[in-house]
């Protein structure tokens, strides 16, 4: 609200607002043109006819597509991200690659133990979803020298990446990267393409990291993987249920690392958020296109 009023556009719309927990009720939604919202609300179609534009507070869209309105255009916060996930992937790169938790469990014991680390120079990330997250990870890897490789539904050339591939390329990438990354939509195709037949294409020293989706990753299979060894380990900061619960054995399998979906969070992201959405809103009042558009054939 703040953010629509410093740029001159309170004057242009009816702005109404209301707690994040609390729906605004039908006679709000009635009016309503455009819809800034983090969760679908309960029948929504039927109650905002006049709706035209909804924006998501969040990059993932996959909840609203079978709520949104047919005549309402959905954008998404995608982008806001693209700084602050891919440092966190980064950290849990180096994290895993230099055994960061050993060392600190080594201080908490009084421990001295020189562990001898290799490089992430000359080791190849392979990533699966070479969205724009996935472009600026590549941009960083690359620059310590890593090979990247990876998947897009597009498989044109792009700067810093080695090999693109089409999606079915998916296990030419599983089988050849030190370091799997994860950054795919959540869509039909792809729930539970992490399982027991695609983590057997993996090197038993090579690492998974899921930045994307929870549901992108059959649990059981993971830890059934690690457990067994059958590949080195995996860093998740996305879960089918979050808060992740305390009974998960992803919590204790053995070289799991546990985020608890910081990967996007960064203090100014509601910031950028804003900035998004006041430039979408200031498109929609002059009828011109909107930024960060949902495809719903594609589901992102």
């Amino acid at each position: 609200m703040r953010a629509a009023e410093s740029a001159g556009l309170a004057s242009t719309f009816e702005l109404v607002s209301s707690p994040p927990s609390q729906d605004p009720g039908d006679a709000v939604l009635a009016r309503a043109e455009a819809l800034l919202a983090w969760r679908p609300l309960p029948r929504l179609a039927d109650r905002a006819p006049r709706l035209r534009w909804i924006q998501s507070l969040t990059g993932g869209c996959e909840q609203w597509l079978a709520t949104c309105p047919a005549s309402a255009v959905l954008t998404c916060a995608r982008g806001t991200h693209r700084l602050s996930m891919p440092e966190h992937i980064l950290a849990a790169l180096f994290m895993v690659a230099k055994q960061i938790p050993g060392i600190v469990l080594d201080q908490r014991e009084s421990r001295w133990r020189r562990r001898v680390n290799d490089t992430l120079a000359g080791k190849t990330l392979g990533i699966l979803g070479l969205g724009a997250i996935g472009a600026e990870v590549a941009r960083k890897a690359a620059a310590l020298d890593m090979r990247v490789i990876g998947t897009r539904r597009d498989a044109a050339p792009m700067a810093h990446v080695d090999r693109v591939l089409g999606p079915d390329g998916i296990g030419s990438v599983l089988g050849d990267s030190d370091f799997v990354l994860v950054l795919l939509p959540s869509v039909t195709s792809t729930r539970g393409i992490i399982n027991k037949q695609t983590l057997a294409l993996m090197k038993p020293s090579a690492w998974l990291l899921n930045f994307a989706r929870g549901d992108l990753v059959v649990d059981a299979d993971l830890v059934e993987a690690a457990a067994a060894k059958r590949i080195a380990g995996a860093v998740l900061d996305v879960f089918r249920e979050e808060p992740l619960p305390v009974t998960s054995p992803l919590w204790t399998t053995e070289n799991i690392v546990i985020f608890p979906h910081v990967g996007g969070l960064h203090p100014r992201r509601d910031e950028l958020v804003a900035e998004l959405w006041v430039d979408n809103l200031e498109r929609f009042a002059t009828g011109q296109p909107l930024r960060e558009v949902v495809d719903r054939r594609l589901g992102y």
